[in-house]
């Protein structure tokens, strides 16, 4: 480290078990993933709730975050080499000279992800009747966790960085290049495990008169912003945002920030029971 310059040359892969490879990525999202289980386990427990529901919800909830960040990244940032191989989208290999080689998904998007989550929720209460609200509300305080891991695993990747610094701080990320820029992904991260400190703290402030859907509104709102703010300091992911005012980042968490403030300035008309 020079003065205020980290270099950073991590190696994404921690080992190779035959031609499968352990990535630090996969591990940060397995370890989010864990740690929102383990978040909305004990907010079960405290309110009284069956923990095999949650353990039910807790399996649509992992499939709609990886088909949604899965198909949100092909969708929206490299349609164009995904609309001519399909099997890709889903299957975590790539062709390489021809063939097929196993590469794990090289590719998911947040926003996807989360639409993902929301939908997965929405399934889960159409069939079991649940209140959709309250359970997004319990989810929202351990996906903002989930979401500050996923960002570190795109650090120890090396990717999704910043543009360049002044010179006299930042992080090198030398698999890429020499430039000082700026650590966009602990940024992000950081700016999640505060919005996890507010959710909780709302949540504990007279959570029995909390109107269902604040919490994950205040989520939407304060995620989503950050993530619009932070965007102005990173490089574009994809070769197609050079031409556009806000990147596709940006422009994906608008929909976000306003169902966020829809939910938490809606009123609701009748008292709500909840139903898990």
């Amino acid at each position: 480290m020079d003065d205020g310059i980290i270099h950073w040359n991590v190696d994404p892969e921690i080992v190779s078990i035959g031609s499968f490879p352990l990535r630090y990525y996969g591990l940060f999202w397995v370890i989010g993933i864990a740690l929102c289980y383990y978040i909305v386990k004990r907010i079960y427990k405290k309110e009284g709730i069956a923990i095999e529901k949650l353990d039910s919800l807790t399996t649509y909830i992992i499939v709609g975050a990886i088909l949604g960040a899965r198909l949100g990244h092909c969708l929206f940032y490299d349609w164009a080499y995904y609309s001519e191989h399909l099997i890709e989208i889903l299957l975590p290999i790539r062709e390489v000279n021809g063939s097929y080689e196993f590469s794990g998904f090289q590719g998911l998007a947040s926003h996807g992800g989360t639409l993902g989550i929301f939908i997965a929720i929405v399934v889960y209460w159409y069939k079991t009747k649940s209140n959709v609200l309250w359970i997004a509300d319990r989810l929202a305080i351990g996906t903002a966790v989930t979401a500050a891991f996923i960002r570190l695993g795109n650090l120890m990747n090396s990717e999704i960085y910043g543009k360049p610094t002044d010179g006299s701080w930042g992080f090198v990320f030398e698999r890429d290049d020499m430039t000082p820029r700026h650590p966009t992904q602990l940024y992000e991260a950081g700016a999640y495990l505060l919005i996890f400190g507010i959710l909780v703290y709302l949540y504990n402030l007279k959570k029995e008169h909390t109107r269902h859907g604040l919490l994950v509104g205040t989520l939407f709102v304060l995620l989503f912003a950050a993530r619009f703010i932070i965007e102005f300091f990173k490089e574009n992911q994809v070769a197609f945002e050079d031409s556009m005012t806000l990147n596709m980042g940006q422009w994906l968490s608008i929909p976000f920030i306003l169902m966020g403030l829809f939910l938490i300035f809606k009123k609701n008309k009748t008292k709500e029971v909840v139903e898990v």
